[in-house]
């Protein structure tokens, strides 16, 4: 299990996370992204799917069209953690490319 991390914790990884923010009335973090079109968002979809499961951490999510909107909480550790952190910098670097 990963420990939940601490306001300020939260609010430092938060700073290396450029558009992730904290979700009202949950603990968690959450991000939309926008790609030209459905093909491009679901591979991307796919490409998360597979780092999350190597990861053993499964986002929250829902794609419409071409945005893709993302909810990380550790369900076990009653909020954010570091498992999240970690899987926000990767879904970062799929977005890249």
């Amino acid at each position: 299990m990963s420990a939940k991390l601490s306001g300020s914790e939260r609010a430092q990884a938060l700073t290396g996370l450029p558009g992730w923010s904290e979700v009202a009335g949950r603990d968690a973090i959450a991000k939309s992204f926008k790609f030209k079109d459905f093909p491009t968002a679901f591979a991307f979809m796919t490409h998360v799917a597979l780092v999350a499961e190597k990861m053993d951490h499964h986002p929250e999510w829902s794609n419409v069209w071409n945005r893709v909107d993302i909810t990380l909480s550790t369900h076990d550790s009653g909020g954010v953690s570091a498992k999240d952190v970690a899987l926000a910098q990767a879904i970062e670097r799929a977005a890249k490319g």
